[in-house]
């Protein structure tokens, strides 16, 4: 299992989040077109391993960051999109998402 970790903040990759993830794809595509030969010392053999990329657990923020959608604004809710239903604040420019 491997375990890759994306901490928003002052220092987030934002839009070079293909820089940061790219020796993890790498990796990943590695593993799934050709595998590599992997010694099992249960059994006292060699077998051939392929992986694959399974999910993510993230928050909102984070989502929006590795998936390039943008979670902000009108159409916040990646599902819902322009049926994304939100209400102004009178005294701010704050949106608040109801439905969700």
């Amino acid at each position: 299992m491997m375990l890759s970790m994306m901490i928003l903040g002052l220092r987030q990759p934002g839009n070079g989040i293909d820089v940061y993830l790219s020796p993890l794809i790498e990796d990943l595509t590695k593993l799934w077109d050709e595998g590599v030969f992997v010694f099992d010392g249960f059994r006292n053999e060699t077998f051939h391993l392929r992986a694959m990329f399974f999910c993510t657990i993230n928050d909102f923020p984070s989502y929006g960051t590795l998936s390039s959608y943008s979670v902000k604004g009108h159409r916040a809710c990646p599902i819902c999109e322009e049926d994304t239903s939100y209400i102004q604040l009178k005294h701010g420019r704050k949106k608040i998402y109801t439905r969700h």
